[in-house]
């Protein structure tokens, strides 16, 4: 037989051939595979994907927020603008004191404190409420209260804990707590409630000023921590944003606690007449305090209220959740200016959550001064008012 020699193509199928059947040969040796257990389902995938299918489609719409997040109840931001009646304000103050307080939920008491005229409102039904929680502006109280009694004098070092002691324009300056506590022991309860209602705390403020409610003043020292608490953070106390601004008037002006008025005509401006409620022995005791105020805006707890040694602010800031609302958190400041010839008292009561703080506050207030300072307001000289008028009313009988 012939036998032909294997050309190259012949070889490649040989080779394939080869291949296959050897491949044939071990899959006909192997056991046989047993088929595949099913796996448990996944549970967690299960009701993940079970979830899903029950939900609606997203909306492109986000869903409007509660009024706060974790404890608080009330809203920090809202158009504190709305139900307000501006006529009879003083328009320049009103849009400094709007623009300033932004979206805040709060109000702004802006006061001459020379005349006790009100010039604007802003959120008038806050305003106009029974009263908060003072939280530490009612250290303004104990400091000058302990003054007066001579319990301290500005440079009297007390000792805090420790080696720490602190005179009290320092305390004044960083709101400290232990500093005041230590004072209100001192005065004990029935001084520093006669002081606080001497000052225009517990009564109303206003002269017949529609809707608004006089705060409160505790008839026994309070529950929770006693005077020292009523001293430092205000315990048991409610404050009103106008018994606020008089007592920053009063101040401000040296010991004149004026009734605030409130005029809502042209008639009511042009024909304003100052009613004092009656002289307070402060006169010697505001130098005293001035530094500390000061203090808080240059280095200590008003920082954002932006010092100026030329056109210097005094204030006090407070700062709490309030004890009788407990959902909202409270941001006090009070404050007054001494620049050019028009001086004026700001009050800002900020509330709601988080971002609510007495800091907070004085940064609303310090916006309040620097937009009236660019519309050249203080340059303007005070005109003379009417002789005031004084009430014969009595009060605090120690």
């Amino acid at each position: 037989m012939e036998v032909h020699p294997l050309t190259p193509t012949r070889k490649l199928l040989f080779l394939i051939g080869i291949i296959l059947l050897f491949g044939l040969v071990l899959g006909a040796a192997a056991p046989p595979r047993k088929p595949a257990a099913k796996s448990a389902p996944n549970k967690i995938a299960s009701a993940a994907s079970a979830s899903s299918a029950k939900k609606k489609p997203a909306s492109s719409k986000r869903r409007a927020r509660g009024p706060s997040n974790g404890p608080w109840s009330e809203p920090s931001f809202a158009d504190s603008t709305q139900g307000d009646v501006i006529e009879g304000e003083d328009l320049v103050v009103r849009r400094a004191a709007v623009e300033a307080l932004g979206a805040m939920n709060g109000t702004v008491v802006v006061v001459d404190p020379h005349t006790g005229r009100v010039l604007s409102m802003v959120n008038q039904k806050l305003a106009l409420k029974s009263g908060f929680q003072p939280c530490s502006t009612i250290k303004i109280v104990a400091a000058l209260a302990s003054l007066s009694e001579g319990i301290i004098e500005r440079t009297t070092l007390m000792r805090i804990f420790g080696r720490t002691s602190m005179n009290l324009t320092e305390a004044l300056a960083k709101s400290n707590n232990p500093y005041f506590a230590n004072l209100g022991v001192k005065l004990g309860f029935e001084r520093v409630n006669y002081y606080a209602r001497l000052f225009g705390l517990g009564e109303l403020a206003g002269l017949n000023i529609p809707g608004e409610q006089p705060g409160k003043l505790p008839e026994t020292p309070p529950a929770n921590g006693g005077v020292g608490m009523m001293t430092s953070f205000g315990e048991g106390i409610l404050l009103t944003p106008l018994e606020f601004a008089g007592l920053m008037s009063a101040v401000a002006n040296g010991g004149t606690l004026y009734y605030l008025q409130y005029p809502r005509t042209p008639d009511e401006v042009s024909h304003y007449v100052p009613r004092v409620k009656r002289r307070l022995d402060l006169e010697q005791w505001v130098p005293e305090v001035k530094p500390g105020l000061m203090g808080a805006v240059e280095f200590g707890t008003a920082r954002r209220a932006a010092y100026d040694p030329n056109e210097p602010i005094y204030g006090k800031t407070g700062t709490c959740t309030d004890r009788v609302q407990p959902g909202v958190h409270l941001g006090w400041f009070g404050s007054f200016n001494d620049v050019g010839g028009r001086r004026l008292v700001v009050v800002v009561l900020l509330t709601g959550g988080r971002p609510v703080s007495g800091p907070t506050a004085s940064g609303v207030a310090g916006a309040v001064y620097k937009n009236l300072s660019q519309q050249r307001f203080f340059l303007a000289q005070r005109g003379i008012s009417p002789s005031a008028l004084i009430s014969s009313g009595s009060c605090c009988v120690q």
